[in-house]
């Protein structure tokens, strides 16, 4: 199959607000013998791509297309015959237009070249747009009850924001597992949204019985960091994930001696490394998917424009925001 020098993508050239993305001509991604090529039709927003725009995560060259995830159809197929012959490879049966969700850098563009390990198989019932919806919040939050802290029944967990896209997914996997979910949001139609989708409640001292939660899942950092060690109980553990409303300034290891909390600052893409722990956590999200255990709400779709893009990033770091669920840009039909 031929393919074009060029393809279309979402990237910046320079750090700054929203008005530093462009939609712009770039180099087709190179074909790498161990990796898939996939073209694109969904492509998931996610915090992340803020950061890598405002620099706080650093990019390695300019222009840096952005998107970590999307979903689409496979365009072509490793040509390593290492790969090809490797086992894990080939229980994963993948062929040319075969229908697959991606975890990769630079996922916003007509094509990307993503590495075998990264490419997840989308059942027949589940859509490219929920697809390319699912696969960044989807495999933090599953990675995050499962290795993080194991949520077992009974126990409480309190997730931040819960009625964005990560912690509606949060509340249902918790939820799933017998856990009693809290969490914090900004209005009352968000906090119905939340308990439709698996939490209990939006409050928090009466539930505990003055004992605190078992595990916080915070992606908001600065503004509530300090406020976990307040609420979380002895022997508890806070995971951080993100950071909404800046990084968590430095802070003494001591503050932990307190309860002998734990503290975490893990990545989803740290708990998928390898070919076992890709298979076991792609194949599970999206059996929860297919299944209909966790449901993925889409709030709006944005065209494949400059303005698109820009629009998404500002409704979703918009404080306070009116946006629950996940943002999608829509980069071709299906």
């Amino acid at each position: 199959m031929s393919f074009p020098k060029t393809i279309q993508a979402i990237a910046i050239n320079k750090n700054g607000e929203v008005d530093v993305i462009n939609k712009e001509a770039v180099p087709f991604p190179e074909h790498v013998p161990g990796n898939v090529i996939v073209k694109v039709n969904y492509g998931g927003v996610n915090y992340i791509d803020t950061y890598f725009r405002k620099g706080l995560y650093p990019t390695k060259s300019f222009p840096h297309t952005l998107g970590l995830e999307a979903s689409g159809t496979i365009a072509a197929l490793p040509t390593d015959e290492k790969v090809l012959n490797n086992e894990q490879y080939k229980k994963r049966g993948f062929k040319v237009g075969d229908r697959v969700a991606i975890y990769t850098a630079a996922a916003h563009a007509e094509y990307t070249s993503v590495p075998w390990v990264k490419v997840f198989a989308v059942p027949n019932n589940v859509s490219l747009l929920i697809a390319g919806a699912a696969v960044v919040q989807g495999l933090t939050a599953l990675t995050f009850i499962t290795e993080s802290y194991d949520v077992k029944k009974g126990d409480y967990v309190f997730v931040h924001t819960v009625a964005g896209g990560l912690g509606l997914l949060f509340a249902q996997l918790a939820k799933h597992r017998g856990a009693i979910v809290i969490g914090t949001t900004s209005t009352q139609e968000k906090a119905d949204i939340a308990k439709e989708h698996g939490a209990d409640h939006v409050i928090l001292y009466p539930i505990t019985k003055g004992e605190g939660v078992h595990v916080i899942y915070d992606g908001v950092g600065k503004d509530t960091f300090e406020d976990n060690f307040k609420f979380i109980q002895r022997k508890g553990t806070i995971v951080c994930l993100g950071n909404a409303s800046g990084a968590v300034p430095p802070f003494p290891p001591l503050k932990l001696v307190e309860k002998n909390v734990k503290l975490l600052r893990p990545s989803a893409g740290n708990y998928i490394v390898t070919p076992e722990e890709s298979l076991q956590y792609g194949t599970e999200l999206f059996q929860l998917i297919a299944s209909g255990v966790a449901k993925i709400s889409v709030y709006k779709e944005y065209p494949f424009t400059a303005d698109g893009a820009r629009e998404a990033q500002t409704d979703l770091t918009q404080r306070g925001g009116k946006t629950f669920g996940k943002l999608v840009i829509k980069i071709a039909d299906e």
